[in-house]
């Protein structure tokens, strides 16, 4: 692998789907505080805030992947480099053909994270083989994702990655500022080219840190306060893009 490496951070949520943040508090937070070259906005099942930030992203210095993280059948997977909306609920095989068609990649998130819709609990480690190969053909593995409870799922998804030879990625699965870059993505060069280049290379490290107590408090009073206001009908408009 190259020397020069860069740092993305391939999992992150607006206020698009449940996360706590605007768009552009995002590309300021990441552009002013943090030393991640490119990132990723993935939000649940949509790609409207990815594509406003891809429309801001200049203005900020900061390079952004569209994305979405697709509730298929089978659980969460990130796709990245699309450019077209994918609909949750259909089968991951056919999720994965789909992105492909229009050459984006798959990488499962938190694959063995019980907590959450998750790909392993769906048979992953026999139903793909390696990249393109297999039922589910998909281009790499989430091997940190730094909101886990449970240090064990990150292991078993680093195993699951050097075993089938796939891209191993890490990302934040930030829903606030401060976790924005806790998880993330080493490598070679800095452009998102290069990004795709070595996700299909297989020539990515990931690293980072897991969200500490006081990240899910945060995410956890902003959603019951938005719970509450919406019970008493005086729902806030989301922050202006």
């Amino acid at each position: 692998m190259d020397t020069q490496l860069s740092k993305a951070d391939l999992h992150i949520h607006t206020v698009h789907s449940d996360g706590i943040m605007s768009v552009a508090a995002v590309l300021e937070h990441v552009a002013r505080t943090t030393d991640l070259r490119l990132i990723a906005i993935t939000d649940h099942d949509t790609i409207t805030g990815a594509l406003a930030a891809r429309s801001l992203a200049r203005a900020f210095g900061v390079d952004v992947v569209v994305g979405e993280e697709v509730s298929t059948a089978e659980g969460h997977m990130l796709t990245l480099f699309i450019d077209r909306w994918l609909p949750p609920g259909r089968p991951a095989a056919e999720t994965i053909a789909a992105v492909h068609a229009q050459g984006g990649l798959c990488i499962p998130a938190h694959p063995f994270d019980r907590l959450v819709p998750s790909m392993g609990r769906a048979g992953l480690s026999r139903r793909c083989a390696g990249v393109r190969l297999g039922e589910w053909p998909v281009d790499g593995v989430e091997v940190f994702n730094a909101s886990t409870l449970l240090s064990v799922s990150n292991t078993l998804a680093g195993r699951l990655g050097e075993a089938l030879g796939l891209a191993r990625c890490g990302g934040s699965d930030a829903h606030s500022l401060a976790t924005i870059g806790l998880g993330y993505t080493l490598f070679p060069g800095s452009s998102a080219d290069d990004l795709y280049r070595a996700i299909r290379g297989r020539q990515t490290r990931a690293g980072g840190t897991r969200w500490q107590v006081g990240n899910f408090l945060e995410v956890g009073r902003y959603r019951m306060r938005e719970h509450w206001r919406r019970l008493r009908g005086r729902v806030v408009p989301a922050p202006d893009e």
